[in-house]
């Protein structure tokens, strides 16, 4: 047995995030599927609440995903970190959206490409993330994103994403980033990837998923790609860090 263990942990890891969870009642035929996926919640949604406690129930990794000012004109949603903020508003709007997916066991960015630029909004945001030991995957939504920089200052764990599964909505689009995925996961052994509930994705993923095993790639939850020294809490089992004035 313990043979089998060593062989699987030689095998390259993948890990597919599941973004945007919270708006469709669909959703949830994602969490049900029998596959290690990680559910990315987005605070004050429809479904949100109810999306990310079946999730926990099925043991699943659920994660808060986070609004962060973009840099173009959208709007990233309700609770959105906005580079105006102080410290104290950017600490209460993390605390209130984490109240709102308390099962949350760490944060990624939704939109954010001009919110995760700006140094002191990331410094603010990384200290508060260090309080509550939770985790952050940054989304990479740019090329100038500070969230690296500042969860090293903190302590903060941080992965990045390094694909986009779909983008393109398409079978043959989705199946080249999934190729994509997995050549970057034989090289560096790990490899992190971002979804959305699309009908195309879920049918996709229910499609291939189960032939990674023939390919020598194994799918896990996010959680197994964190160093073993990050403890691992949901953000419900963590009192809720205000900070000072």
């Amino acid at each position: 047995m313990s043979l089998n263990i060593q062989a699987a942990d030689n095998k390259p890891r993948i890990a597919i995030i599941i973004d945007d969870i919270g708006y469709h009642k669909a959703d949830l035929k994602l969490i049900d599927l029998p596959f290690a996926l990680t559910f990315s919640v987005l605070p004050y949604t429809p479904y949100g609440q109810s999306a990310a406690r079946y999730a926990f129930q099925a043991q699943k990794d659920v994660m808060l995903h986070m609004p962060m000012q973009a840099s173009n004109s959208k709007q990233p949603g309700p609770g959105a970190l906005t580079a105006d903020m102080s410290r104290q508003q950017v600490h209460k709007a993390l605390q209130l959206a984490l109240a709102d997916i308390p099962y949350a066991i760490g944060i990624n960015n939704h939109m954010g490409s001009y919110y995760t630029a700006q140094e002191q909004p990331m410094a603010w945001a990384m200290e508060y993330l260090q309080k509550r030991h939770l985790f952050f995957v940054d989304s990479l939504t740019t090329a100038q994103s500070k969230a690296g920089k500042y969860a090293q200052q903190y302590g903060v764990t941080n992965l990045s994403r390094q694909v986009f599964l779909d983008n393109e909505q398409t079978e043959a689009a989705i199946s080249k980033q999934f190729e994509t995925l997995l050549r970057i996961a034989r090289k560096r052994q790990t490899a992190i990837a971002i979804a959305h509930p699309y009908p195309e994705t879920y049918t996709f993923l229910r499609k291939n998923l189960p032939k990674l095993q023939e390919q020598g790639i194994v799918l896990v939850s996010i959680t197994q790609l964190l160093p073993q020294s990050h403890n691992v809490i949901a953000a419900g089992f963590t009192a809720p860090a205000s900070s000072a004035p």
